[in-house]
């Protein structure tokens, strides 16, 4: 039995959705190695015989892999290590191998921080309810030794496997000439992108910050951030491409920049690729979180298809997806999920998408765009605070009389005239209030932040 650890060291770690923290200090070999552990018995006790394994470009993920695997091996289950892959290629491999599998990442978090993203074979998904508290009390206890033979590990290059089938996904023969400027911010999008997209005879494809550096030397591989932005809003311009995307560290998020250089919001993508599936599958199922605008759920609504409302975090989508049967789904936060991907989410098959409907069109991004953009929103304003629930009810008796509905799907979603809303919540890791608004005029959502703000940071 492995040596036992401190609740607290292990919760800190251990999150809802992943396992992440600070190498060195909250994160190394030894406790990635009880984890790697205690995962493969969960695993093994569900039928699985081999977990796959990837990581991504930061300095410490080749040694934490390795870790891991061999706390995997030492159970008795065999490993399929892919090397560097993007998060989806991660996905991708547990589908195609039909097994479990860890990717390392700490996905758009600075250098300092690596992690692990868990899934069950065909990508289900791993998080707190499904098999994370599960390892936390184990990793807390000692993870018992196995007493049989150990597993053996190979190698395997998927990175041409996982191309092939995105291509088939999605088909891009039709497609007019397009340039498009790509940022992947250091990222594994600068190994996955030249895969797919470099392949493409009628692409052409400008990069920028392609070099696999884990210490982000441009600026941090987070577009959910203006300021990260900003970089390929102008190499948009200065190359005149006819879109931009941007990629975060682990790629399975991409952003959209039209060929103004202005910003496309991830609900205008989710809106503009749950039609595409709707059209292949009249009355499909289409998932988004509860922060997403509503002229998603009103479009579906529109074509025929049955929108369903979940909470914030992928694991939760995933749910949803596997329950529903849904087609597709996505989140303001540029993670899309389709079912054709076993119900995970890969950004460059929503890019896919997206550079399909531009190919076929004889119109701009910007003109396309315009027409899923129908309300104003706030973007994510993130307030620190001391405590969050006094002051979400300090907001709620501010907006009593005003509030048409309120709900605690997650946190408080507060219904307001002429379909203006706004959805407060707290974070699950950090003393943030997250602040989300939504209206018909950005003077309206500008407003509603001053006045919202305002009671929250008071």
């Amino acid at each position: 039995m492995t040596e036992p650890r401190s609740a607290e060291s292990v919760h800190a770690v251990i999150k809802a959705y992943d396992v992440r923290g600070v190498v060195g200090e909250q994160i190394d070999a030894a406790f990635v190695r009880d984890v790697g552990g205690s995962f493969a018995r969960l695993m093994r006790a569900e039928g699985a015989r081999r977990v796959v394994i990837g990581h991504d470009m930061r300095d410490s993920s080749p040694e934490l892999s390795a870790a891991f695997a061999d706390g995997v091996l030492a159970q008795g289950l065999d490993v399929v290590h892919i090397g560097l892959a993007s998060t989806d290629e991660l996905y991708f491999a547990s589908g195609h191998l039909e097994c479990p599998g860890a990717m390392f990442t700490a996905s758009h978090n600075p250098a300092k921080y690596n992690g692990i993203k868990l899934c069950r074979a065909k990508a289900l998904p791993v998080g707190q309810d499904t098999g994370l508290a599960t390892i936390s009390d184990e990793v807390i206890s000692g993870v018992p030794e196995f007493d049989g033979p150990r597993g053996a590990a190979t190698e395997q290059d998927l990175l041409s496997a996982y191309a092939e089938f995105l291509h088939k996904l999605v088909d891009l023969s039709g497609a007019r000439p397009l340039r498009i400027a790509v940022d992947a911010g250091n990222g594994m999008g600068g190994f996955t992108v030249p895969a797919v997209l470099g392949t493409l005879s009628q692409f052409t494809v400008e990069p920028l910050f392609f070099e696999l550096d884990g210490n982000f030397p441009n600026h941090e591989a987070n577009p959910l951030d203006p300021k990260n932005l900003v970089d390929l809003q102008d190499y948009v311009r200065k190359t005149g491409s006819d879109i931009g995307l941007a990629f975060d560290g682990d790629a399975d998020r991409c952003f959209v920049v039209d060929e103004k250089g202005d910003p496309v919001a991830p609900s205008a993508i989710t809106a503009l690729v749950a039609e595409r599936e709707l059209a292949k599958e009249p009355g499909a199922t289409i998932i988004h979180n509860l922060i997403t605008s509503q002229a998603v759920p009103e479009l579906v609504n529109e074509l025929g298809g049955n929108p369903v409302r979940t909470r914030v975090g992928h694991s939760f989508i995933k749910q949803q997806m596997a329950s529903t049967g849904a087609i597709f789904g996505g989140e303001h936060s540029a993670h899309y999920y389709f079912r054709d991907f076993w119900g995970a989410d890969s950004g460059m098959l929503a890019a896919l998408h997206v550079l399909a409907v531009l190919g076929e069109k004889d119109r701009p991004m910007s003109e396309i765009a315009s027409a899923y953009a129908t309300y104003s929103s706030s973007g994510e304003i993130n307030s620190t605070v001391a405590d969050a629930k006094e002051r979400t009810t300090a907001v709620l008796e501010a907006f009593g009389k005003r509030a048409k509905s309120v709900d605690r799907l997650d946190g408080v979603t507060v219904q307001l005239a002429d379909k203006a809303w706004f959805n407060l919540r707290a974070s699950n890791t950090e003393p943030l209030l997250r602040l989300n608004v939504e209206a018909r005029s950005q003077e309206e959502v500008d407003q509603l932040v001053t006045e919202i703000l305002g009671i929250v940071r008071a």
